[in-house]
């Protein structure tokens, strides 16, 4: 099981999201059948599992929990490493699209008529500046294609999420019998060990992220790795990337993200402090 850092209570995110008058009035055409989603979850990490047992939890008449597959979305690692690759601050155009990205997911959790489907459920965890500007638009479409967020106000640079998807996962992990995770995040300092040890439990782990950015997932022997540039659909246009794992036979150039003036400008006043 995942383990938890000591003096943190973090919130887990609700379930499926309570429709509004905001969302869109149906869903994109990809996600239907609709497929069976996850109950809310408690405030908090503690209370969640203080209801759950500490083994494979049953129903009253003694039939084993129900599957889950779960998708955990990092937005800020995301946002991060894709302005990493494309050299540049992304664009609506460069930006992946949750709606996508929800087809996908949902049918690779199979048919929801079959007897033992799973449940599905999406969360999207962010971290939200002082300031959210365009933020709360981006959010409601997110609920709107049946994602569920977790938003945590930033107000110090360190602040992070990570600790949140982790406790998120636990409880998922105590209360259904968690089939598949698909957790999008090239952080494997907070996630590469928790990930490979739901693999040893039994739970397909997949990671999802961009290549130049996911050595811990692509060198792992337990996890499962696809950039997320092969998510069908993920991204109106190709990115523009080079990707050293699909280079061309000819070969390819990787022009440079930045002047090599600027980069000698700056170089030369950090050494001469």
């Amino acid at each position: 099981m995942i383990g938890r850092r000591q003096g943190r209570r973090a919130t887990a995110p609700g379930g499926p999201p309570r429709p509004t008058s905001d969302a869109p009035s149906e869903p994109p055409r990809a996600l239907l059948p609709t497929a069976r989603q996850t109950a809310p979850v408690s405030d908090s990490l503690d209370a969640a599992l203080a209801t759950l047992t500490e083994t494979t939890p049953e129903s009253a008449d003694g039939r084993s929990a129900p599957a889950l597959d779960l998708l955990i979305w990092d937005a800020p690692n995301i946002d991060m490493t894709l302005s990493t690759v494309i050299g540049a601050r992304p664009t609506a155009a460069s930006r992946p699209r949750f709606d996508a990205i929800a087809a996908w997911f949902v049918e690779g959790a199979g048919d929801p008529s079959l007897p033992d489907s799973a449940d599905v459920e999406a969360c999207v965890f962010a971290n939200i500046p002082p300031q959210p500007g365009t933020l709360q638009r981006w959010v409601e479409a997110l609920r709107g294609f049946g994602f569920a967020v977790f938003a945590r106000p930033k107000t110090q640079p360190d602040d992070d999420i990570d600790q949140d998807m982790l406790d998120h996962i636990t409880v998922r992990a105590h209360s259904h019998r968690l089939r598949r995770l698909v957790v999008f995040s090239g952080d494997g300092r907070n996630f590469a060990e928790p990930l490979e040890q739901l693999v040893r439990e039994g739970t397909h782990v997949v990671v999802v992220a961009f290549s130049e950015v996911a050595g811990y997932a692509i060198s792992s022997d337990l996890l499962e790795f696809i950039d997320i540039e092969d998510v069908p659909g993920a991204f109106v246009e190709p990115l523009d990337r080079v990707r050293l794992d699909a280079l061309p036979p000819d070969g390819a150039w990787l022009r440079p993200t930045r002047s090599l003036r600027d980069f000698v400008s700056s170089f030369t006043a950090r050494r001469d402090r």
